[in-house]
């Protein structure tokens, strides 16, 4: 069989082989370390916070995001999500500041540079989102801590994401894939089969919420699947511009006078709007130390209610805004048509230089817009899920944040997988074309 065959080739080679073991190595250490617990925490405190997390669903979101360590009070608890509003920051700041606009620029030593300075207001963030863990925490277990406690309990949960993040640092060198998102991916994927079983026997007769019985559970996972091929069609489209090249005789060869295309995807900015938009979310109920904000009124008791109305409008416009933002900033037109120029390039019915990038421009505004938009939607999916009676864990992977990064991040990996297959004259992993996947940017 094809698969096989497929199996085979990948074993065959030597690099790939060991990227994919290394990988898989260092995802096993991550999810080990999701279930040591905090030292001095006992089971009972366990208990309590997996039960306000299960009712919560912004703790749920959260300890999705953590790959089921925040219920667990585990060392992991934090996660990755620090690491990611950090990166947010940087960006933004670069898009700002001299100094940090310099650096981008300046390539390697640049890039260098930010790297450190967004670990640096990691471990800053982490310093303010550990103790308002540890204060929920002895809010939902009625424990107590002393002062040093909750100064050495924040060491070890700072520590445990920064080894998160090295973690995901060595699967980018060493493995597949971009590590910070696939051990978002594998966080993710962990809560799926729990998910999935859970809603099978709710639907069951004679237990509570069965409402549709299995004919329901069997269209929900119709309309799962549905909504997922349409976040894979989201993440493939392109629109394909013509590029002609002129022809040009070098001694007794002809070189150019070919047709390509240049592909702009619809979905430029990948996954990263989505997820830089969820990591901003996160900052009020951190900042109202996590649980305490949920009997609460206002402003926190809004942004800690994921199914709410001005939960999901704020989630929805600011994922609109930073697609825009980050396709902004991946792609660029003027520089597309000074290499176009440069290599005697040309859009039929266009002139080469400034209208070429004018041209440009507002090919990607239109395609943008729609692509946003639908972003926006597959979003906020799952607030519409729990509307018509779907549980709150099942309803995290129906559309949302969780979807749109297994496709995203899926695809980036079966992407760089063939990669290597090609690389080494194997046939790719389908039968017929190419895994297009994301081509710019990185997940996180």
């Amino acid at each position: 069989m094809r698969f096989f065959q497929t199996i085979k080739n990948i074993w065959t080679i030597e690099e790939l082989r060991k990227r994919l073991l290394v990988t898989l190595l260092l995802v096993a250490t991550y999810r080990l370390g999701c279930y040591v617990v905090l030292p001095g925490i006992a089971p009972g405190a366990i208990d309590a916070l997996q039960n306000f997390t299960n009712r919560t669903g912004m703790m749920q979101l959260l300890d999705m995001f953590s790959g089921g360590a925040f219920s667990q009070a585990s060392i992991f608890a934090l996660g990755i999500m620090p690491y990611i509003t950090a990166s947010i920051v940087i960006q933004l700041l670069g898009m700002v500041l001299p100094s940090f606009q310099k650096m981008q620029r300046e390539g390697e030593s640049g890039r260098q540079k930010l790297n450190q300075y967004t670990r640096y207001l990691t471990v800053l963030i982490l310093l303010l989102q550990a103790p308002a863990y540890l204060i929920n925490l002895q809010y939902q277990a009625h424990i107590q801590f002393s002062f040093m406690t909750v100064i050495y309990l924040t060491i070890i949960l700072a520590a445990g994401s920064m080894f998160i993040m090295w973690l995901g640092e060595r699967i980018t060198d060493r493995g597949i894939g971009n590590g910070i998102s696939f051990i978002i991916l594998v966080g993710i994927i962990a809560r799926l089969p729990g998910a999935l079983s859970y809603e099978f026997l709710s639907r069951l007769p004679g237990t509570s919420g069965t409402e549709g019985g299995l004919v329901m559970f069997i269209v929900e996972v119709v309309l799962l699947f549905a909504v997922t091929v349409g976040a894979v069609l989201l993440v493939q489209g392109t629109r394909k511009v013509p590029v002609q090249y002129a022809k040009r005789i070098v001694g007794n060869r002809q070189y150019g006078g070919a047709r390509q295309y240049i592909p702009l995807k619809v979905n430029a900015a990948g996954v990263m709007p989505i997820i830089f938009a969820q990591a901003i979310m996160f900052i009020p109920i951190t900042l109202a130390g996590f649980g305490s904000s949920e009997g609460g009124s206002g402003f926190f008791a809004a942004m800690s209610d994921i199914n709410g109305f001005w939960y999901n409008f704020i989630f929805f416009v600011m994922i609109v805004a930073f697609t825009y933002f980050y396709t902004a900033i991946t792609v660029r037109p003027t520089q597309m048509a000074e290499d176009m120029k440069r290599n005697n390039g040309f859009i039929p019915g266009v002139k080469p230089g400034k209208k070429t990038a004018e041209y440009l421009d507002t090919i990607m505004s239109r395609i943008t817009l729609p692509g946003s938009l639908f972003l926006g939607v597959v979003a906020i999916l799952p607030a519409f899920a729990r509307f018509f009676g779907i549980s709150q864990n099942f309803a995290q992977f129906f559309g949302g944040t969780s979807l749109l990064i297994m496709v995203g991040v899926v695809l980036d990996t079966l992407q760089h997988i063939e990669s290597h297959l090609m690389m080494h004259h194997y046939d790719g992993l389908m039968k017929e074309g190419k895994i297009k996947g994301r081509t710019t940017g990185n997940a996180y």
